[in-house]
This record gives C-alpha cells, sequence and structure tokens, in this order.
C-alpha cells in the first residue's frame, strides 16, 4: 500500500501543474484585465496616462509573457512555500486562504455529515422494505432532493422566514473557536441545505446497491440460518453494497466543494468561496489562482482517500 500511496502522490504533481496553468491561463482570457479595473478607479479619481498605465503592469509582473508570470509564480510555491501576494491589497495569499480555508472545511464536513446520515438510513430502509409506502416515500424524497437546486432552497429559507416570522440567519461571522454555538447557528442551516441536495443521488445509489446484494446466495444462507435481521443487514450486507456508493461520494466531493462558491455568497460566510468569487470579479490573477490551487489539492487528497477506503470495505481489494 505505502507504493501505491506514494505512486498518487506523485501523480498528484502533473495534475495540479496542469490545473494551475489552465486556471492561470483562462482568467487572463475574460474580458477587462486587472490593469483595465485599476486604471478606470483611478480615471473616477485623478486620471491616468499611458506612462502610469505601464508602471502599473510593471509593479504588477504583467509586463512580461504570461509563461514568464506562470514560471515565477510555481517557483515562488516551489522554493518558498508562497502563493505570492493579491494585486489588490499586496498582502500574502497564503496567509488569507488558509484563514478563510477553515470556515470552508467546516461546511463541507457538516454537509458530508449531514448527506450520510440523511441517505444511508434512509437507503437501508427503502431497500429492506422494498415497495412499501415507506419505500415510495423514501423514492420521492429523494428525487426531489436530486431535483431542487441548493441555492434556490437557500434564497427561499433566507427570504421567507424573513417576511413571515421577521428571523433571518446571523450575519456576522462567528469563528467557532470564540463561540462554538452562535458559529453553528450560521453555518449550520446552509450545510444541512447542501447536504439534502448530495443525498438524493446517495439514497438512490445505496438502495440499489443493497437491493443487489440482499439476493446475493450468501444473504440468503444468512437468512436460512436463522439469523436476525439488523446482523445480515448490517453485519454482512452494508459493506458489500457500500463501494459503490463510496465512489459516487467521492465524486460529490468536488461538487459540495464547488457549491461552497454559491452557498457562501448567499449565507454571507467569509470562507474560499467568497473570496474566489471577489478575486474573479477584481482580477485579482494571484489569489484566484492561489485558491483552485489550494481547492485542487483538496479534491486530490479526499480521491485518494476514497481509494483507500475501498480495501478497508472489501479485503479482496488489492494495492500492489
Amino acid at each position: 500500500m505505502q507504493t501505491y500511496i506514494i505512486r498518487r502522490f506523485i501523480l498528484i504533481i502533473p495534475t495540479l501543474l496542469l490545473a494551475s496553468f489552465l486556471v492561470f491561463s483562462v482568467i487572463r482570457l475574460v474580458p477587462g484585465s486587472a490593469v483595465d479595473v485599476m486604471v478606470s478607479r483611478l480615471d473616477q479619481r485623478q486620471g491616468t496616462t499611458e506612462g502610469q498605465r505601464e508602471l502599473i503592469m510593471k509593479e504588477l509582473g504583467l509586463d512580461v509573457p504570461i509563461y514568464v508570470q506562470y514560471g515565477r509564480w510555481i517557483g515562488d510555491i516551489v522554493l518558498h512555500g508562497s502563493l505570492g501576494r493579491s494585486m489588490w491589497e499586496q498582502t500574502s495569499v497564503s496567509e488569507e486562504i488558509f484563514k478563510r480555508f477553515p470556515i470552508t472545511l467546516e461546511l463541507v464536513v457538516l454537509g458530508l455529515a449531514t448527506a450520510l446520515l440523511i441517505s444511508f438510513p434512509i437507503g437501508i430502509y427503502s431497500a429492506i422494505r422494498q415497495d412499501t409506502i415507506g419505500d415510495y416515500i423514501a423514492r420521492s424524497f429523494a428525487i426531489a432532493c436530486i431535483a431542487v437546486p441548493f441555492f434556490w432552497v437557500g434564497t427561499l429559507v433566507i427570504v421567507f422566514p424573513s417576511i413571515w416570522w421577521g428571523w433571518t440567519p446571523p450575519i456576522l461571522y462567528t469563528n467557532f473557536v470564540d463561540n462554538p454555538i452562535e458559529n453553528l447557528k450560521q453555518v449550520i442551516l446552509p450545510a444541512v441545505i447542501m447536504g439534502m441536495v448530495l443525498s438524493g443521488v446517495n439514497m438512490r445509489m445505496m438502495r440499489t446497491m443493497m437491493l443487489e446484494v440482499l439476493r446475493q446466495d450468501y444473504i440468503r444462507t444468512a437468512w436460512a440460518k436463522g439469523l436476525r435481521e439488523r446482523v445480515i443487514v448490517m453485519r454482512h450486507a452494508l459493506r458489500s453494497a457500500l463501494i459503490p456508493v463510496i465512489t459516487i461520494l467521492g465524486l460529490q466531493i468536488p461538487v459540495l466543494i464547488g457549491g461552497t462558491v454559491i452557498i457562501e455568497q448567499i449565507f454571507v460566510l467569509p470562507g474560499l468561496g467568497s473570496l474566489l468569487v471577489g478575486s474573479a470579479f477584481s482580477r485579482d490573477y494571484t489569489t484566484l489562482s492561489g485558491v483552485v490551487f489550494i481547492l485542487a489539492i483538496a479534491i486530490l487528497i479526499t480521491n485518494l482517500i476514497v481509494d483507500l477506503t475501498y480495501g478497508f470495505l472489501d479485503p479482496r481489494v488489492r494495492y500492489q
């Protein structure tokens, strides 16, 4: 397994390089550069000249070809562990990212936990009570979760309670270390909304795989031996059914991380999603590239963890 893990970590390097270069290049193709935004703001206050424009480009390092800019940026990461400095605030991008990363991580973890707590019990119940009223209700709920977009639900949760009861979620963010209760009041609602939307696919997959496993010969043998239903389902059937579900769950992690970009805007959470949107609007290339780089690392490591989970669930899986 050690060889497998080392090989996977080595493969992460070219993937990160490709992803970072694509983002580094594509953002510069968007109409309106960072220099244009800065010049337009200066024009409104004091006016600018062509010489000032060239000076701004030189100070930001945008006066050289894009491959030179990329080489400098990657060089800072490899040699100094630095993601550069913000083009607007001249603050450390690394410090800003790691200050906001725990907020997004908390949102993702709570959303994932919500999805698992909803999808696993309901999916298992729907399988062992196939074609009953409970099964039909569970399947309808799963389809509803798949069909309803979370940003629409998030908007409704904010708008209607404020109209009907005069209540809105807390706007000022409170750090979990400072006040866990106030922090959860702000984070739990968007996390539950995201988790409910993700749980629909997992419910359907859990039900399908459990039905397939419950029809296997060794499960029939367990029934014939007189084992209790809970033992058969939890000890014998569940582990075999989990591998495809974990695969789907691994594919949903990037969706969950991407969803934080929208949900953080709706619920005013100062996480990486808000930083990503703000840097995109202001054409802060350095900050945007740094955020995407960190998110890409998180997704790749998560996929590796998901792959390693297969060996725990099924002893037949080997990594040689």
